[in-house]
């Protein structure tokens, strides 16, 4: 009972390293009393344990989800809480499995808290993050976006985070456990040189200048889900974000959040394509769409680019389960009669989506959810040189998930070597630098207007060369040579 509090609260203070607090420290300390618990624990309590800390861990980090489905979504108090408990023991499953497959496996006490388990809870982090749709809040690496080991991003994306972190959590076991001082100190050591090392590898530069640096205008309308799907009010909501607009003539670009325009972009008129000419800038903004098949008709969560005369769309192709469609419906329906989600029913795109010039610049535009999926930001991301994502935080109210996908689109503009423009509704609206860096950001639930410079870049980082594939492979052979090495080893002693 006492190591399943402990975990508990382990997995709680972990939270803590993840915005919109960013103790990153407790990023690598939380895991570190977590491992420390599973070093002398049999597999069933090993299990245990690891289901405590992501308990712990996914109770606080995902507690907003009860605020989407309930306070916005209408699903009834008890139902909701009840979800939500499930969705956290789901999530708490795969901390668990780590916790089994690390006690099932016998090494030494150092080797397994600095290879075997760091190697294991990345592997688990990334299946996490595309096992049915996936889901890949709070990885490790998120809660060190602000501290060096951040800089190995750029060579390995969230996962190689994720993986020095959980070294550092290894490491600190170690120094505890290892007997004598000089044991200690040179344990210590290695820390030190793992921290220097990356700190040096973040120093490489992968990309320059693209062109001459973009004036933008990100508009946050804060307008109220309540107002914003009533019909009477998509008139006066779209003479809004025009009238807004019209003022910052000197601007290359001006960029409204995901779905401002609460409307099918058939139903626009043409005065708003005539203003729309007549203003200088390029414009990007969230509106739905609509296409008709014989008899059924499918709806698109779009984004639509008005540039140099001329008009693209992006169209969304990560829906979130439950809010943009419902998976396995016949299983699944009754959950849409709890809940009171407007255009819950989209069909993703399939096909690739090129980069969309806008203002001079090539830029990859993702809408909301999709830039949680590094590897989708990357296959995505092409010849462009800028990252808009535009979204609709207010789902969310007044918790930690604005905060919380902030930390994720610096996680992308670091990865990739590109600003990235973050608008939304509510808020947080941000620019982002290529190095990860908050340039200039608005608050939380104010009707205001980013105004900003941002630098398009050019050039290829490792991680955009190659993916998360190398991390995740060598993380693989690890976990392959403690497992299956032991027993190939003793076949061959029994053998002699």
């Amino acid at each position: 009972m006492l190591k399943a509090v402990t975990a508990l609260a382990a997995g709680a203070a972990t939270d803590l390293s993840f915005a919109p607090f960013g103790y990153f420290p407790l990023g690598i300390i939380g895991p570190a009393i977590l491992f420390y618990l599973w070093l002398d624990a049999p597999p069933r309590s090993a299990f245990l344990i690891g289901l405590c800390f992501g308990t712990g861990l996914f109770g606080l980090g995902v507690s907003w989800v009860y605020v989407s489905i309930q306070v916005y979504g209408g699903m009834p108090a008890p139902l909701a809480a009840l979800s939500v408990l499930l969705f956290i023991l789901l999530l708490s499953f795969f901390p668990a499995i780590v916790g089994l497959v690390q006690a099932r496996t016998r090494t030494g006490d150092v080797v397994k808290v600095t290879l075997l388990i760091p190697a294991l809870w990345t592997l688990v982090e990334w299946i996490r993050g595309w096992v049915l749709t996936g889901f890949p809040w709070l990885s490790l690496g998120y809660g060190q976006i602000d501290s060096a080991l951040s800089g190995i991003a750029p060579w390995s994306g969230v996962y190689g985070v994720s993986w020095a972190s959980a070294i550092c959590s290894g490491l600190l076991v170690a120094i505890v456990r290892a007997g004598g001082r000089g044991r200690k100190f040179q344990i210590a050591c290695g820390g030190v040189v793992l921290w220097a090392a990356i700190w040096f590898a973040g120093q490489v530069s992968w990309v320059s200048p693209a062109g001459n640096p973009l004036k933008i205008a990100l508009v946050q309308g804060n307008v109220p889900l309540e107002a914003k799907w009533r019909p009477e009010e998509k008139g006066s909501l779209v003479r809004m974000y025009l009238d807004v607009s019209a003022k910052y003539t000197d601007r290359d670009m001006i960029v409204w959040p995901e779905a401002a325009l609460p409307v099918y972009l058939d139903q626009l008129p043409r005065t708003f394509w005539e203003e729309l000419s007549r203003h200088p800038a390029d414009f990007v903004t969230g509106i739905l769409e609509r296409k008709r098949k014989g008899q059924s008709e499918k709806s698109f969560n779009s984004v639509l680019v008005a540039a140099s005369g001329d008009s693209r769309m992006y169209r969304k192709q990560h829906l979130v389960p439950f809010g943009e469609y419902v998976p396995l419906s016949f299983i699944f329906d009754w959950i849409i009669a709890y809940l009171n989600i407007p255009m819950s029913d989209f069909t993703a795109w399939e096909g690739e989506q090129d980069p969309i010039d806008i203002a001079g610049a090539r830029v990859a535009i993702t809408i909301c959810y999709e830039d949680a999926f590094s590897g989708e930001v990357r296959r995505s991301l092409g010849d462009a040189t800028v990252l808009i994502n535009v979204s609709e935080d207010s789902w969310f109210g007044d918790s930690f998930a604005p905060h919380q996908r902030l930390d994720m689109a610096k996680m992308r503009a670091l990865e990739n070597g590109r600003p990235m423009l973050r608008a939304g509704n509510t808020g947080i609206s941000a620019v982002i630098d290529h190095t990860g860096r908050v340039t200039a950001r608005t608050a939380q639930f104010v009707k205001t207007v980013l105004l900003a410079e941002v630098q398009p870049m050019q050039g290829t980082t490792p991680f955009v060369r190659f993916g998360a594939w190398p991390t995740i492979g060598l993380c693989l052979i690890l976990v392959l040579i403690f497992s299956r090495g032991q027993s190939w080893c003793k076949n061959v002693m029994q053998k002699r």
